[in-house]
């Protein structure tokens, strides 16, 4: 089953990156106890492998850290383009 997107939601204490490894690690995690009934995981994790290779991740901390330091919250949303990951942020 094909991944649509994750969704990430940093803040002032949790960078972008650091939310990205966090729900990389948990989805790693769930995917080794799984048996096998949650068909999108493994495209959940490989998805995260890859947008944590990828991703720019100074380019996106300073884009979103501005709009946390005034109190607005941000959210990521990490999708496939093509063969790589990508994605957009929203201010909520």
């Amino acid at each position: 089953m094909p991944v649509d997107f994750i969704e990430l939601y940093p803040d002032l204490v949790h960078c972008i990156e650091t939310v990205a490894r966090e729900k990389y690690w948990n989805l790693a995690s769930e995917l080794m106890e799984d048996d096998g009934k949650k068909v999108e995981l493994p495209g959940k994790v490989e998805l995260m492998r890859e947008f944590l290779q990828s991703a720019e991740f100074s380019r996106l901390r300073r884009e979103s850290e501005k709009y946390l330091v005034s109190g607005r919250k941000v959210k990521f949303t990490v999708y496939w383009e093509g063969a790589s990951p990508d994605c957009t942020m929203k201010v909520i």
